[in-house]
């Protein structure tokens, strides 16, 4: 049900974002991440994307939920949330250009700016309760065609990243509206 991942990988008061060359987010800065392989684990998804897009190893992975989203043709989607942690001393230097985008360290107050239109819309929306929160959330986003209309946090269980007979059942029984017309 649920396909990609993505991360935040923080280093003191900055987050590494992917300028991406590709839709969807065309030249939006965005988490790193990608598409989970047949029988991989989100966690081991996102390890893989964190080393095959960036190559940084030695960090701290938590996981901080999902993120789902649907639009009026009642399409479904999401992605786990993880955030990473390196040391605020680790040496990554950028810009650096890849063949997803140019990754760069940009300050989290720039990142949260309401007038910064380079950023994924739904990013300000979660990232604050991701990087903060000790809880996992699901963040659902409503989208009429690119723009998002609304936007909702619920509290969810940390098992729901293991555990998919939970994961499905929770994802139901929020959205069993859209789910059913599937």
């Amino acid at each position: 049900m649920i396909k990609y991942n993505i991360c935040f990988i923080r280093r003191g008061d900055e987050l590494l974002l992917l300028n991406r060359n590709f839709a969807p987010w065309l030249g939006r800065w965005n988490g790193v991440g990608g598409k989970l392989e047949a029988n991989e684990t989100p966690r081991d998804a996102m390890i893989r994307e964190i080393r095959e897009e960036t190559g940084i190893e030695g960090y701290g992975l938590e996981y901080k939920g999902m993120i789902t989203w649907n639009d009026d043709d009642a399409s479904f989607g999401g992605m786990y949330l993880y955030v990473a942690e390196v040391e605020g001393s680790f040496d990554y230097a950028t810009p650096l250009e890849t063949d997803e985008g140019i990754l760069h360290w940009r300050p989290i107050d720039w990142i949260m700016d309401a007038n910064n239109g380079g950023v994924v819309s739904n990013i300000r929306r979660f990232l604050e309760a991701a990087l903060q929160e000790p809880h996992c959330y699901e963040h659902h986003c409503y989208y009429r065609g690119d723009e998002l209309v609304s936007f909702q946090s619920s509290r969810i269980s940390p098992l729901t990243e293991n555990d998919a007979r939970l994961r499905e059942a929770c994802l139901r029984e929020a959205h069993s509206e859209i789910l059913s017309v599937k």
